[in-house]
């Protein structure tokens, strides 16, 4: 049986590290690959005592109306590009078609009448800099054709990343 155990942990091991790599992976694909778009911000909270400085991100397609009949708990939002490259809502949906040109995929999670979750709801920097992030007005995600999304950085009212 200890003779199992070894071969049991291992594999355990292996499997482990070889998901994480995957996950790596795809992330470093989507920075790479995916497309730019900038989701106008609400910020909510600058700070949390137990995690340190970080700003909780609310974003204005986030907001649900009576329009969207979000009844199903995750899905996508459809957004399109305006002129300067600021994401517009354009519908939420289940599935990740139909899809028109120049539309683009980002999934979320729903919560009743709290309107959508798409993941990057967090952004976190060093303590002290605060209020560099204070005048960032728009948050800067990269998605891939499946909705899969990746928060990069912050941007303020001249669409420049904030750094």
């Amino acid at each position: 049986m200890k003779k199992y155990k070894w071969i049991l942990i291992l594999i355990n091991l292996i499997l482990l590290l070889g998901l994480s790599t995957n996950s790596i992976l795809k992330k470093e694909k989507l920075l790479s690959d995916g497309q730019l778009i900038l989701l106008e911000l609400a910020p909510v909270d600058p700070r949390s005592l137990l995690q340190g400085d970080y700003m909780r991100l609310r974003y204005a397609i986030s907001n649900t109306s009576r329009n969207d009949h979000v009844v199903f708990k995750r899905g996508f939002c459809v957004v399109k590009l305006d002129a300067m490259g600021i994401a517009q809502k354009v519908r939420i949906q289940e599935n990740s078609t139909p899809l028109n040109e120049n539309e683009f995929l980002i999934n979320f999670t729903s919560k009743k009448w709290n309107g959508i979750n798409i993941g990057a709801e967090s952004f976190f920097f060093q303590e002290g800099e605060g209020e560099k992030y204070e005048k960032a007005k728009f948050g800067g995600l990269k998605v891939d054709l499946n909705g899969n999304s990746l928060l990069i950085g912050l941007y303020d009212e001249n669409l420049q990343k904030i750094e």
